[in-house]
């Protein structure tokens, strides 16, 4: 083990963040290019690219929960999650390298149409995305303890992933996304395979700080083994994710009807699975963790984690995938080049703030006011961000001063959160709760991808996308106030839930 790791200095924390911000770079390059790219220079229409954007989610579905139950399980190369990050990190690299090659790829193979190979190529790296997300954001709490270091963990997380995924909106803004595309090949390469080797990974989830060989002894005595950690069902995992239930009827509905063409006549399944998304969240999230015990607490604050994050993703997706539409249509004189350049700008203005705020001020207020209280706030700053771009976003520095405000939610969305759902589960089941956590990410998205998508492709003021956006965050940040502030745990990291989901 490293002397940085063993003091828990910052130069560890920011190795540690590396291979996340290998993830995020990849994505923020896919978010800076692949809408460009499929409209501009592929000719694909809105609804058809809502459509190769969904592959993400339903990647996510499979990727992060199996990967995550199966890192739980495995120890390889002497740990749990670096074969995950190196193997996904590498195939994402190559998938990047595929996107600007897709006339090539296509004429390669001698096919006419380009959206199935799109898809394709975007469902490998959405794939590859997920099968090393949950690995890098997990070792990142298998390696520190609860509380302020994990806490500091997560916030050194997004300021090095942030910095760089400002240098990608750079990058894009300044170059090209052709440019940018490529870029992202080497770093996401780099990112991904060097820094877990300098990582020395607990071999036993849920014994920080403690001597593993007396551990190893211990486990020998009682013929436990550090292989079977967990073993969730089908059942048990939908019992887990009960809040979620509305977004997973209306994804697979939605698939269904884009792949087949078979639907309900006019919106009933869409208000249907709306209303219950609505009530189950909302039944979540009135429950009391008070007089429980330990297990049951744990679980009822899972699920309220999942409640109120689930909801900011609808408006943050949205964003990412159709704000080149908004910007066309409130500065109609810009070129397709333009609009591009727009877009990277404002998102460089958003992940500017992100790389920022975490360390220099979400960690502290977090630890003066509460993750849950500062993180709630940071998003209904954002979603009061999105309402100002409603009515004065129809310039372009406007755009990008307002785009800071949206930024500060956004900073917060993508680190405190991990913090706040960590401490309430058990941690010999980190990867298996990370996937599942991540549920609350992904099948909102699927609402993006086809529900806002419809609403975007059909109206003809595309300021609806930023309504959507401020009504979703909205209501989401109202939902974290009440969420229950975890305590943190001094002792030795015991598991907040003995029992499965």
């Amino acid at each position: 083990m490293l002397d940085i790791q063993k003091r828990l200095s910052n130069s560890f924390y920011a190795i540690l963040a590396l291979p996340a911000t290998a993830m995020g770079f990849a994505l923020s390059v896919q978010i800076a290019a692949l809408s460009w790219l499929l409209t501009y220079q592929y000719g694909l229409e809105v609804t058809d690219i809502g459509l190769v954007w969904a592959t993400g989610p339903i990647a996510g579905i499979l990727g992060q929960v199996i990967i995550g139950i199966i890192s739980d399980n495995v120890w390889v190369w002497n740990g749990r999650r670096r074969i995950f990050i190196v193997i996904g990190g590498t195939l994402a690299s190559m998938m990047l390298l595929a996107l600007p090659n897709l006339g090539v790829i296509q004429a390669g193979l001698g096919l006419e149409a380009i959206l199935g190979i799109a898809i394709l190529i975007s469902m490998i790296l959405d794939l590859s995305i997920n099968v090393s997300f949950n690995p890098t954001r997990s070792i990142i709490a298998d390696v520190t303890p609860e509380g302020r270091e994990r806490t500091k963990g997560f916030t050194w997380m997004q300021t090095i992933s942030g910095t760089f995924g400002v240098l990608s909106y750079f990058i894009g803004a300044v170059f090209g996304n052709i440019p940018l595309l490529y870029v992202g090949v080497i770093l996401v390469f780099v990112f991904s395979v060097i820094p877990p080797l300098f990582i020395k990974e607990p071999k036993y989830l849920g014994r920080y700080g403690e001597n593993e060989e007396d551990i190893a002894k211990e486990a020998a005595a009682s013929d436990d083994t550090p292989a079977s950690v967990n073993d969730a069902s089908l059942w048990e995992i939908l019992k887990g994710i009960r809040p979620l239930w509305g977004f997973l009827l209306y994804g697979i509905y939605a698939i269904v009807k884009r792949l087949s063409g078979f639907e309900f006549p006019g919106w009933y399944f869409e208000i249907f699975a709306l209303a219950l998304s609505i009530y189950l969240v909302g039944e979540a999230l009135m429950k009391s963790e008070e007089g429980k015990s330990k297990e049951e607490a744990g679980r009822i604050g899972f699920q309220k984690v999942l409640a109120a994050h689930s909801f900011s993703w609808i408006g943050v997706q949205s964003m990412f995938i159709y704000f080149f539409a908004f910007v066309d249509f409130q500065m109609p004189d810009l070129s397709n080049e333009e609009v591009g350049t727009v877009v990277n700008w404002s998102f460089f203005s958003l992940n500017l703030v992100a790389a920022i705020v975490p360390v220099l001020a979400l960690e502290p207020l977090a630890n003066k006011f509460g993750r849950v209280k500062t993180h709630g706030t940071a998003v209904g700053i954002m979603a009061v961000g999105y309402l100002v771009i409603l009515f004065l976003g129809n310039s372009p520095y406007v755009l990008y001063v307002l785009m800071l405000i949206v930024g500060i939610g956004w900073a917060s969305i993508i680190s405190l959160p991990f913090a706040i759902m960590s401490q309430k589960i058990a941690q010999n089941k980190m990867g298996l709760y990370m996937g599942l956590f991540n549920l609350s990410v992904v099948l909102p998205q699927l609402v993006s991808s086809f529900a806002v998508g419809d609403i975007v492709s059909a109206a003809d003021n595309k300021t609806i996308l930023i309504l959507v956006c401020s009504l979703t965050t909205g209501f989401s940040a109202v939902a974290w106030f009440l969420v229950k502030e975890p305590k943190d745990e001094q002792t030795e990291n015991p598991a907040l839930l003995d029992e499965e989901i």
